[in-house]
């Protein structure tokens, strides 16, 4: 199947596993990756930079297909070490990332001067519509009965995607 993400993402399928924490390891990753889908690494699950780049040299063990790594900017009083999440992600050859929770402007310019494809991950149109306004690549819309994230507006997603296509003028 060819579509516009396929074609984005260099990928088969137009499927992305979203980034789950404790569950996107490199197993699961690689798996979904070498099904023609797109797999993610959970940035955050891995819990230090360090970690971070081990676990994306295993799925380079075992996949040659693309997988991206998943980083959500959670709001903190003692936030994660994000600079040196996305240097490990950028220095590692990673081509694609799935941005979650707060805006990622802060951190894009690094992430595409590496020749990175962003996809944010929203859980409401205004989210997508600032996504896009700021150079993201794609965004993941994700409704309110998606796990882990369910938004501030309890929206569900056969109402959201469809608000989200029609404000991004998406045919």
């Amino acid at each position: 199947m060819k579509t516009r993400i396929t074609d984005l993402l260099g990928v088969e399928h137009p499927i992305v596993q979203g980034g789950m924490h404790y569950v996107g390891f490199a197993e699961m990753a690689a798996a979904v990756s070498n099904a023609g889908g797109l797999g993610i690494i959970t940035g955050l699950t891995q819990g230090t930079p360090e970690k971070l780049s081990a676990e994306i040299a295993r799925c380079r063990g075992m996949t040659d297909k693309p997988f991206g790594v998943n980083l959500t900017f959670l709001p903190s009083v003692t936030p994660p070490d994000y600079p040196g999440f996305v240097e490990a992600i950028v220095k590692s050859g990673v081509k694609i990332v799935e941005t979650a929770g707060n805006n990622p402007q802060k951190y894009l310019p690094a992430l595409k001067e590496a020749g990175i494809k962003v996809i944010h991950k929203c859980t409401a149109v205004r989210h997508a519509v600032k996504a896009q306004a700021i150079g993201c690549d794609a965004v993941s819309v994700d409704g309110f009965e998606c796990g882990g994230h369910p938004g501030e507006d309890d929206v569900p997603n056969f109402i959201l995607l469809p608000r989200a296509a029609e404000e991004l003028e998406i045919p």
